[in-house]
């Protein structure tokens, strides 16, 4: 691992545990854990340290208002889980799961920050 993406990495996640590096193509991916409750992160760096794409567990109530008001009016009776903030450079998408028992129906979702949908898919 070159040096200059172990200093970057440090000191963008000094709280970082049960780090994994793992090089694919020309781009370092290093998977690791931070806080109590082991929120997972996925951080791909290129050869010069600087960070192309950021992979993070967030809670369903950090998801933005907008992308809450959207859900709540499409999946009203679904349960919402494995919530992902995506960020790359300036763009930000969350990536989600909606789940009806009751409905017997899954969907794997993808929202822009101002609640847009960007990608439904079944699961």
């Amino acid at each position: 691992m070159p040096s200059v993406i172990l200093n970057h990495f440090q000191q963008n996640f000094p709280k970082a545990k049960d780090i994994e590096w793992e090089l694919k193509g020309e781009l370092y991916k290093v998977e690791f854990e931070i806080g109590i409750m082991g929120k997972d992160h996925d951080v791909w760096y290129d050869k010069n340290g600087n960070i192309l794409k950021h992979k993070e567990e967030i809670l369903s109530s950090e998801l933005p208002e907008e992308v809450i008001v959207t859900l709540n009016k499409h999946y009203p009776k679904h349960r919402i889980k494995d919530v992902k903030k995506i960020s790359q450079g300036s763009d930000v998408q969350y990536e989600l799961e909606a789940k009806s028992k009751f409905l017997g129906e899954e969907w794997d979702l993808v929202y822009n920050a101002n609640g847009e949908l960007l990608s439904k898919k079944a699961d």
